[in-house]
């Protein structure tokens, strides 16, 4: 058996999370990397000219989103924007799996795990994209926590990703460079009056660790830069040969929809069906038939029952957050 043996510093994609506090222009910013499309689970980029697809409204969209972009490698840059309101996506989907209304019923701690289980499966389909050559980008929000050294007098505040414990620590670890943007201040006191102000607020970001907030990068960047993609934009221009390469060689393929035994008609979903169970069944095009069928064969509702009708614990429990299973029985369905 042998092994190849390599030498020296490889172009490859990068896993950026860029957080910083509230209205700085993350979402600005992040729209300079090369060719981008964003996953817009807030709507921040509703005022920008940029390619986006559709807001998920389930984590199981979310996660088809990111699937699309896999398989037809459309862009340069995938951009989740944000990571907060991603882990709010996993929070509901595991509740509406679980049938609860709190991640908390759980148990203690039971329910953050699974969260965290469903986290950790995003951040490993993004890792598959930069090995296609796909840059991803993971935008976030900053919280601010009282911090306190036992070994020190005093506390100090402390900038943080807004995620929980648990999913915070998993995608600092997964990200090559993690960048925080704020502005800096200056204090000035007037020598006659002993009064202060706070003068300057121009945006920068910091590239390294510091007590007072998390930060890294693997490229030897200063610990502060002016907020401006220009600063690093030399990092993402390495992987571009490398992105054009791989894309030659594996030219992208896109799956088609098989006939089914359904009678297939141009896709009409009832607007009174919830907006969840909606976009999944257009991204994947499946028919009201096609759940009917699958729901009356299980014995939980008569096929004649219109989707509208449907109570929310078997919108959101037994379709929404059960459906890769769902999905796998129709495609069975339509082969067969």
């Amino acid at each position: 058996m042998s092994f190849n043996i390599t030498s020296g510093p490889t172009a490859t994609a990068q896993k950026v999370v860029l957080y910083g506090v509230e209205g700085i222009g993350k979402s600005t910013f992040a729209s300079q990397f090369p060719s981008p499309i964003f996953i817009d689970t807030e709507g921040s980029t509703s005022n920008m000219d940029v390619h986006r697809m559709d807001k998920p409204t389930s984590w199981q969209m979310l996660m088809d989103e990111v699937n699309y972009i896999k398989k037809t490698h459309m862009c340069d840059t995938l951009v989740i924007d944000t990571a907060d309101w991603a882990e709010t996506l996993a929070n509901q989907a595991v509740c509406a799996r679980n049938n609860i209304s709190s991640i908390e019923d759980l148990g203690y701690g039971k329910g953050y795990t699974m969260v965290k289980e469903e986290f950790g499966k995003l951040l490993n389909l993004l890792s598959e994209l930069t090995d296609q050559g796909i840059n991803v980008v993971v935008t976030a929000h900053a919280d601010i926590k009282k911090f306190e050294k036992p070994d020190e007098m005093g506390a100090f505040d402390r900038y943080q990703l807004k995620l929980s414990k648990q999913c915070a620590p998993l995608l600092k670890e997964w990200a090559d460079m993690v960048l925080f943007a704020n502005y800096e201040t200056t204090i000035v006191t007037d020598s006659k009056t002993n009064s202060k102000k706070a003068t300057g607020g121009q945006r920068v970001m910091f590239t390294t660790h510091h007590p007072a907030w998390d930060a890294k990068n693997r490229h030897g960047l200063p610990d502060k830069l002016p907020f401006e993609f220009g600063k690093i934009a030399h990092i993402f221009q390495k992987s571009v040969p490398a992105q054009q390469a791989e894309t030659k060689q594996v030219p992208p393929t896109v799956e088609t929809p098989q006939e089914n035994q359904f009678a297939r008609e141009p896709m009409t979903i009832d607007s009174a069906i919830p907006q969840e169970l909606a976009q999944l069944m257009r991204t994947h095009e499946v028919t009201e038939e096609e759940i009917r069928t699958i729901v009356a064969e299980k014995g939980f509702k008569p096929f004649e029952m219109p989707i509208r009708d449907y109570p929310e614990d078997l919108i959101q429990g037994g379709l929404v957050a059960q459906w890769d299973k769902i999905f796998a029985e129709i495609k069975n369905k339509r082969i067969y």
